[in-house]
């Protein structure tokens, strides 16, 4: 099987032929005579727990981040990159227990994918639950330090950039690896400046095309009306949702079914590298937050039953 790569540099989007390796994971016990489900071989692998009809990954696209390029018409409209039916899965505000577990689920069984915009100290609170999100083969970007609006005037700028820049150190500090150049601002609010400054630092933007709005909606049933009322006007686009939001987490098998349904196909996006953090912010990180230990050990080598 065949796919076609799509990179994206500096505003520019260009196709080259690329060829993606395809492997057949193991039908689960007791469903010997499903259809097998093609995952990707090549790079971290999406999780996918074999549904033979799943929604799984219809094209993975590239991104070249140099310049800090900006995706989702709401704010940003030179990189008309998606096709017609075709979504990007984004979450923002994690990790968080429960509901980003509850998330990796229903991406899983559906063999599909998002991108991941993390809270730093979400990410230091609750490191092992984000490294199941890398683990799981999604993208993760950055959402500021502590969620702070980057538009408030009583923030300096250097302030601003500490936001960005300690939530990126943070999410690095939870993976043990860099994370994509990928941000988005918390409220979707664009300080000119600031802008400038993640072209600077060859930082990717995200706003949306589809707001689900689950920040402020009270049942799952709600969250899934939203989507799909823009959805299905606009035929195409990214979507915002957040993986910190207890209906978004009950949502999201039924949002992913009604894609199917709807003939809706799952895009990827990832960088083409990862973002290299300021040493600074780095070391602040460290000195100025009081981390948690996490330890590297097995389980069994921790903890033993001794009695029962």
């Amino acid at each position: 099987m065949r796919m076609t790569a799509v990179l994206i540099s500096a505003g520019v989007i260009s196709l080259c032929a690329a060829t993606v390796a395809w492997s057949q994971t193991p039908a689960p016990k007791g469903a010997q005579n499903a259809a097998p489900v093609p995952v990707r071989a090549s790079g971290p692998q999406v999780a996918c727990n074999g549904s033979p009809d799943a929604l799984g990954v219809a094209r993975v696209v590239q991104i070249d981040t140099t310049g800090g390029p900006g995706f989702g018409f709401e704010h940003f409209k030179q990189l008309d990159f998606l096709r017609d039916k075709e979504v990007v899965l984004t979450f923002d505000d994690g990790p968080w227990p429960g509901k980003t577990p509850a998330v990796l689920k229903a991406l899983a069984d559906q063999c599909t994918t998002g991108i991941f915009f993390s809270i730093g100290k979400h990410a230091t609170y609750h490191p092992e639950i984000l490294r199941n999100v890398a683990a799981a083969g999604h993208t993760i970007g950055g959402h500021t330090w502590s969620h702070a609006n980057l538009n408030n005037k009583k923030l300096s700028e250097d302030q601003r950039k500490e936001e960005i820049e300690k939530g990126f150190s943070a999410v690095k500090w939870a993976l043990e690896a860099e994370p994509a150049p990928f941000f988005r601002f918390p409220a979707l609010q664009h300080p000119p400046e600031i802008v400038t400054y993640l072209g600077e630092r060859n930082v990717a933007i995200f706003s949306c095309d589809v707001d689900s709005f689950d920040f402020k909606t009270r049942n799952a049933e709600q969250v899934v009306t939203n989507i799909f009322k823009k959805l299905d006007k606009v035929g195409k686009g990214i979507i915002l949702m957040h993986d910190f939001q207890k209906h978004t987490a009950e949502a999201l098998p039924e949002i992913l079914r009604r894609l199917k349904a709807g003939g809706y196909k799952v895009a990827q996006m990832k960088a083409k590298a990862p973002i290299q953090t300021l040493a600074q912010y780095d070391e602040a990180l460290k000195k100025d937050t009081k981390l948690p230990t996490v330890s590297t050990r097995p389980i069994d080598s921790v903890v033993q039953t001794i009695s029962e």
